[in-house]
């Protein structure tokens, strides 16, 4: 039996046959990209145990809700570059499932309505379980989704693509978890909650700031005017180093601060694998090799998030220990 999906050279998944409907709904939907939602709850529930505040319902309602929000960007994008042309010339990405799979931008459009209503519902009732601050950053959350790609200032297609994602899935997800378990939050933890989110902040905006480099000739034909697109390669490669740099030096200061235990510095082994997809960005145009770099980047996003989870883990397990 042929296989309708099957591996090319340069990673992405491509047709062999016609995909059935479930094939094609996973492709338009990115669940390997979850990761994204993954790694800033994790802070979440490491910030709320270690405040005894940990609530278990409300953080798989708060998982669920992140996750239909991203499927709803996602599938936004997927609507809105099809539309866009920004599609005509890519060769690899994780979405296109209008362009190669099958799928009509009418059933794209009610599945970003769906993930939308079911992301919003699980809003409300978390909404009514903690406070007004929920309700700025679950307004705001809904705005980005749609609004990255779609409307008539799309942010991704203005430069503000890797600010709004690094944003709203570091800081904010973080925020808004703690507080849907924490609702009496001080200023001061307030403030130590957001710089802690820092790094998943950075490597977050990294993960789509080398989608954008890697599509950077096909943003380019249609005038989606990314950073990579707006700075030029050489520039795209600078940022993409700074912004890995970044993640890297704001946890060491987190961690110097005290705000985080020292223990989640085992992120720091990760170092040489940051390096190695620098130097391809550095040294690589075609593709393939960009396209693979990419989804490298999303990986070494959810190994330093497992790290910081499992390095704080130990810190607490160890705390009452050592005294």
């Amino acid at each position: 039996m042929t296989n309708p999906m099957e591996n090319t050279a340069d990673g992405s998944i491509a047709p062999t046959a016609t995909p059935t409907k479930m094939q094609a709904w996973y492709r338009a939907t990115r669940p390997r990209v979850f990761v994204a939602s993954f790694v800033p709850m994790g802070i979440a529930a490491m910030l709320a145990i270690e405040d005894g505040v940990f609530n278990p319902l409300f953080f798989v309602l708060s998982l669920l809700g992140v996750m239909f929000l991203q499927t709803t960007a996602n599938l936004v994008n997927e609507y809105a570059d099809f539309y866009r042309g920004a599609d005509e010339l890519k060769e690899a990405g994780q979405g296109m499932a209008i362009k190669k799979m099958g799928l009509t931008p009418k059933e794209v459009l009610w599945g970003a309505i769906f993930s939308t209503v079911a992301g919003s519902l699980i809003g409300l009732f978390l909404l009514s379980q903690s406070g007004p601050l929920l309700w700025a950053i679950g307004i705001g959350g809904v705005l980005v989704a749609i609004t990255y790609t779609a409307g008539p200032f799309p942010l991704a297609y203005h430069g503000l693509g890797e600010a709004a994602a690094g944003i709203f899935m570091g800081p904010m997800i973080v925020l808004g978890a703690y507080y849907v378990m924490q609702p009496e939050i001080s200023s001061e933890r307030l403030l130590q909650i957001i710089l802690v989110s820092f790094p998943v902040m950075f490597t977050t905006a990294a993960i789509l700031h080398a989608n954008n480099i890697r599509d950077l000739e096909a943003d380019k034909s249609v005038n989606k005017r990314t950073l990579a697109v707006m700075f030029g390669r050489d520039g795209a490669r600078i940022e993409y180093k700074l912004l890995l740099a970044a993640c890297y030096l704001s946890q060491v200061i987190v961690v110097i601060l005290g705000w985080m235990p020292v223990t989640t510095l085992v992120t720091l082994m990760t170092i040489p694998a940051a390096r190695r997809l620098a130097h391809i960005f550095d040294t690589e145009t075609a593709t393939g090799p960009l396209h693979a770099a990419q989804g490298g980047t999303a990986k070494l996003h959810g190994q330093i998030g497992l790290l910081t989870v499992i390095g704080w883990l130990v810190w607490l397990v160890a705390k009452p220990l050592i005294g």
